[in-house]
């Protein structure tokens, strides 16, 4: 009897599922953040032979850095460490980090030269965010559910 009454309501539960339709509708959160970040580049180390070459490489590159930061400040920063001891003497240290990530929407707010270096600041205006996002992926919650 156990047995029967078992595998009844196991049959039961697995029908459950096929009896409803469910509508879903996207969710928009109340507040969005804006980040910003700022990356910088020493025109005098660019490879470039003209002073131009090396500027459009500086500005490049304080670019990629402010992308950087950006990840930074979204996905956060991977960090290995290791110490080596030897007689209760540090031997040696090494540090590595690294940053992965995918950002889209953001915006350059302003590129320069400040001295011997390029700068660029950017936003990331995670209301821009969202409506990517929807346009990929419609992130989702329940409006109705239908029981036949």
């Amino acid at each position: 009897m156990k047995k029967l009454a078992m595998v009844l309501a196991f049959f039961l539960v697995g029908c459950a599922n096929s009896d409803r339709y469910v509508q879903w509708e996207a969710e928009k959160p109340e507040h969005f953040p804006k980040l910003t970040a700022i990356g910088y580049a020493p025109l005098a180390e660019q490879p470039g032979k003209t002073q131009s070459k090396r500027v459009l490489l500086a500005m490049q590159a304080s670019k990629l850095a402010a992308y950087r930061e950006l990840a930074e400040q979204v996905y956060g920063q991977q960090i290995t460490a290791k110490t080596t001891v030897k007689d209760w003497t540090t031997q040696s240290e090494s540090i590595k980090t690294s940053v992965t990530g995918l950002i889209r929407g953001a915006k350059v707010i302003k590129t320069y030269a400040a001295g011997d270096f390029y700068v660029t600041e950017l936003e990331l205006d995670y209301q821009k965010v969202w409506e990517l996002y929807q346009h990929r992926n419609k992130t989702q919650r329940v409006k109705r559910v239908t029981y036949f």
